[in-house]
């Protein structure tokens, strides 16, 4: 059984590395996750993905355009390996691709632990560094814990492997640091402008819903006058 365990987390940590890496890959290169180029556009990028830019998922139109799109990979070519990526999300800024999000299949990485994750992702990405201190990510979508257990940077560019609690599952993300400045502080105005003009949303939304009640019950009342027979 144990000997079966070890071969099933030497399989993963294999389906793993094949993910990370590919032809257009350069060991150190930072600029890229896989042929995805951090930068490139959102034309570009629904190309390579074999998607539409029509797809893409605005988030925020102001003060600058931020969308997502989402990819899930296929093997490659006529290989019998399975997929260890189960879902990537582009993220845009203005057009610019500044973040790519991994989500690996939990089943598909099964056994492997964060120093296997580590070892995988440093055969593209160069010796990987921890955090001094423990860094927590964004919380996820269900509140779980989300730490970056590891990292590979340069000047402009940085991945952070992130593990949540939950399951326990792991991401990748990528970044172009001078866009997700940029795209951070856009996102964060877009709140405080929506918070901003909530009340006034609230109130035209519940005032269409008093026009829309009133004109349906003057249609019934135009229906049914005509027929009333007391």
């Amino acid at each position: 059984m144990m000997n079966l365990r070890k071969a099933t987390s030497r399989s993963a940590l294999a389906l793993l590395t094949v993910a990370v890496m590919s032809t257009a890959t350069l060991a150190a290169d930072l600029s890229r996750y896989r042929n995805f180029e951090l930068g490139a556009d959102l034309a570009t990028i629904a190309k390579q993905t074999d998607t539409n830019v029509a797809q893409a998922k605005v988030i925020h139109s102001r003060p600058a355009l931020i969308q997502e799109l989402q990819w899930s990979p296929q093997p490659l070519g006529l290989s019998s390996m399975s997929e260890a990526a189960k879902a990537v999300v582009f993220s845009f800024y203005n057009g610019k691709l500044f973040r790519v999000t991994v989500d690996y299949d939990r089943y598909k990485t099964e056994g492997l632990t964060t120093d296997d994750f580590a070892e995988a992702i440093s055969a593209v990405y160069g010796v990987a560094t921890k955090p001094a201190v423990s860094s927590t990510a964004t919380p996820g979508t269900y509140g779980e814990r989300q730490d970056v257990v590891a990292q590979w940077q340069d000047s402009q560019y940085r991945f952070d492997l992130i593990r949540s609690s939950y399951g326990p599952t792991f991401q990748l993300v990528g970044t172009m640091k001078s866009l997700e400045t940029s795209a951070t502080a856009a996102t964060a105005e877009a709140k405080r402008l929506d918070d901003q003009e909530a009340p006034q949303r609230e109130a035209a939304r519940l005032a269409g819903e008093e026009l829309a009640a009133k004109t349906k019950l003057e249609e019934a009342r135009l229906v049914n006058k005509p027929k009333f027979r007391p």
